[in-house]
């Protein structure tokens, strides 16, 4: 007779519970738990401490006696190909489905922050040039051809994607994430997470929460902000994903916030995630979080402890290796210590993902097939996203280049690994495995301009190193460029980790000079008579007060993928329209503390008071075109709503130039007096808009009251009367158009159910 959990006729739900109920204590525990097979092969880190924790694990057949509930990085920790990882993860499964009691399989995760994280797999762009597009269904598309591929071969979960709002420029995972500002994050984070999970792929959210405010800019520092900042910057990425996104499934950051470590926190992790926000997915561990409640954050003396705290606060699953849901904590459920029912509620929540995603099905084995990885369609979307989001900041008519004579100067230009994020496998895995090359076609930007300008004389000179202090190589570089008509110097980041790269995890920046002496070698570079174009390929945005009125173009790339060089030669040469958008400011000077645009009125320059200026050289939302766009016409339909009501605000962009391009309409709001200070500038919407050249558009944003609420004095979320500013134009500098309306009535209460978008309608004027 079938079991009950076997049968599809049943809801999931009902399916988990009836295997919950023929368990063990041990095999329930079980499925609480993961297994890294292979891990302890492997030479170097791309995880925190993980040769550490390799050390104390146990082997595959030991690990799984009960059963286990995910796999670790069958793809993604030593090069396998499709054909290879197939094959080892349908044998992992067999061993499991076969040699244990139950014979549940387990979930397979896998990274996928710029693409699926194995060997030969399309490399995308980092995240921060998601970003740069204000292009959600873009970055939809992108995730949902991420997600076929990975279900494909056998994958059922993304670790992806990185939520956290940007707070300080120095912190090394800046590239990861979406930018500076909430709403754009909030944007392009849950189309993310549609894409994923519309096929069948369940999203991660990530770091739950706060860990992109920690203190100094230090990964794995202490995050000290307020419930305010919390509930209003850095949370709404994470509640949008969860309501609108549909995600499945969350990790905590590895930060304590306020002394409370997250993987230890339960207001945030049951109070606010599920009783709030309702969600009903698995909350997962990032990396050994729970095992750091004892060796880092100290508030546990074993781990047993420290997994009955993170099991009690509302971690349901221990990734990516068993280290604290084992033998030590059944033994608290069975000395009195820890209720069972935090064992059966974890479980049940794994057990009914499960069942969605077929594993509990009779007979079920693994469908999976070797593919294509870096296919055609893959490499034209990495491309799309890699011309839309490189960012012309500034161009005295230089731009687009039509010289015969060209030096390319710097670290950057012909190294194709510079376009690539910390956790893509060229620069995550491949340094461990020099064999390997880099895994995919990638031309460097000297390659692209090559096939660019194919009548063009190239003179190529690297100049410097990203990071070393070796000035050797300016002097023949500096003539390089006197020699030619133009010199593009190609300066910035090289991704890596734990400081092996000066960019990504554990890569974090004592301040926001270029790395190295490339600050140097653009001043020589400028100091001579030939005119200069900055590109900057960067995960973090560099401060370049000091080269810009100097330099005659400045394009900034925020590591563009395997498609990086030709996008960054075509806007080179004119054939593609720049129309990237800054996620984050450029900042002038590199020493002044960082702050983002998102700031009350104490935030800006404040003259006569503090000598330091934070003001940007180039502000949130900047990008220029080879194109002139006009703004006019703002219009309001309402002067006055009610605190719980709507309006259109509309305005007509026109393409005044003589080349057809996309220009980017962002709508920002300013609340005038509030119970609290609130931001000089807040994005409310933005629409990115085609236009031929002299066409017009009219763009409508229907804009909701709840758009314009805060957390007030007593924590709650409230929509307050009051008299709102409305700014319309190309930046949060560049606001042409601006008007005003009055919110009338009572302070409101919202809560989870309030507009959180701003939708945009885009007609022909």
């Amino acid at each position: 007779m079938m079991s009950r959990w076997h049968d599809p006729s049943l809801s999931a739900g009902e399916r988990a519970q009836a295997l919950l109920a023929e368990m063990t204590l041990e095999e329930k525990i079980a499925q609480l738990g993961s297994a890294w097979p292979g891990n302890d092969d492997v030479s170097g880190n791309v995880a925190p401490m993980q040769d550490v924790f390799a050390r104390g694990a146990v082997p595959f057949e030991q690990a799984r006696a009960h059963g286990i509930g995910h796999l670790t990085r069958v793809f993604g920790t030593a090069p396998v190909t499709a054909a290879e990882g197939v094959a080892r993860v349908r044998e992992l499964q067999r061993e499991i489905v076969e040699e244990t009691r139950l014979g549940v399989p387990a979930i397979v995760h896998e990274e996928c922050l710029t693409g699926f994280t194995t060997l030969g797999a399309t490399v995308y762009p980092a995240a921060l040039a998601w970003a740069a597009t204000f292009d959600p269904d873009l970055v939809e598309r992108m995730a949902t051809a991420i997600a076929e591929d990975m279900r494909a071969v056998g994958v059922h979960q993304g670790l992806s994607p990185v939520l956290d709002v940007v707070r300080d420029y120095r912190w090394g995972r800046v590239e990861e994430t979406l930018g500076e500002d909430p709403y754009l994050v909030s944007m392009l984070g849950t189309a993310y997470v549609r894409g994923l999970e519309k096929t069948g792929v369940i999203a991660t959210l990530k770091h739950f929460a706060g860990y992109s405010a920690s203190r100094a800019a230090r990964n794995h520092a202490p995050v000290s902000i307020g419930p305010r900042e919390l509930r209003d910057v850095v949370l709404p990425p994470f509640e949008l994903a969860v309501r609108d996104g549909g995600a499945r499934s969350v990790m905590n950051a590895y930060v304590d916030l306020d002394g409370v470590p997250a993987a230890a926190n339960t207001p945030l992790l049951t109070g606010i995630l599920r009783e709030e926000w309702g969600f009903d997915g698995v909350v997962v561990s990032d990396y050994w979080a729970i095992a750091f409640l004892k060796s880092m954050h100290r508030v546990a003396d074993g781990v047993g402890e420290a997994g009955a705290l993170a099991l009690a606060a509302g971690i349901d699953v221990e990734l990516p290796d068993t280290l604290c849901y084992g033998k030590e904590l059944a033994e608290l459920v069975r000395g009195g210590e820890l209720p069972e029912e935090l064992v059966d509620r974890a479980a049940l929540r794994l057990l009914r993902q499960k069942a969605e995603l077929g594993l509990l099905d009779a007979g079920w084995a693994p469908s999976a097939e070797p593919i294509d990885l870096d296919s055609p369609r893959n490499r034209a979307l990495a491309g799309e996203i890699a011309e839309k989001s490189v960012v012309l900041l500034a161009n005295d008519g230089t731009l687009p280049l039509s010289t015969p004579r060209i030096a390319v100067v710097g670290p950057c230009a012909d190294d194709p690994l510079a376009f690539m994020g910390c956790y893509s496998y060229p620069n995550h895995v491949l340094p461990r495995h020099p064999g390997f090359g880099i895994g995919v076609a990638a031309p460097s930007l000297v390659d692209s301009l090559r096939e660019e300008f194919p009548a063009a004389l190239l003179s190529v000179h690297k100049g410097c190193s990203i990071r070393d202090e070796d000035r050797s190589g300016f002097a023949e570089a500096v003539a390089a460029a006197e020699a030619a008509d133009v010199c593009v110097a190609v300066v910035g980041d090289r991704a890596g980790l734990f400081g092996l790269g000066t960019s990504g995890e554990g890569c974090d920046a004592e301040d926001l000079g270029l790395p190295g002496v490339q600050d140097e070698l653009l001043e020589a570079l400028l100091a001579s008579a030939t005119p200069v174009v900055i590109v900057v390929v960067s995960g973090r945005p560099y401060a370049l007060g000091r080269h810009a009125a100097r330099a005659a173009a400045l394009v900034q790339a925020f590591m563009p993928g395997e498609e990086g060089g030709a996008a960054l030669a075509g806007v080179l040469s004119g054939r593609i329209a720049p129309s990237g958008r800054l996620p984050v400011q450029i900042p002038r000077v590199a020493g002044v503390a960082p702050s983002t645009y998102l700031t009350p009125p104490l935030g800006r320059n404040s003259e006569g008071i503090s000598n330091l200026d934070p003001t940007p050289l180039f502000p949130f939302g900047h990008g220029l075109s080879y194109t002139t766009f006009e703004y006019s016409g703002l219009e309001l339909s309402a002067d006055e709503i009610p605190t719980d009501g709507q309006l259109s605000v509309s305005v007509t962009v026109r393409n005044t130039g003589e080349r057809a391009a996309e220009e980017t309409v962002q709508l920002y709001l300013h609340d005038v007096q509030a119970q609290v200070t609130r931001p000089v500038l807040e994005l409310a919407g933005f629409a990115r808009v085609p236009l031929a050249a002299g066409a017009a558009a009219r763009v409508r944003f229907t804009l909701h009251a709840d758009r314009t609420s805060f957390t007030g004095l007593d924590l709650r979320r409230i929509v307050e009367p009051g008299r709102i500013e409305v700014f319309v134009g190309r930046s949060a500098a560049d606001l042409p158009c601006t008007a005003g309306f009055r919110l009338t009535g009572p302070v409101r209460t919202v809560g989870h159910d309030r507009v959180m978008t701003t939708p945009a309608d885009i007609a022909p004027a």
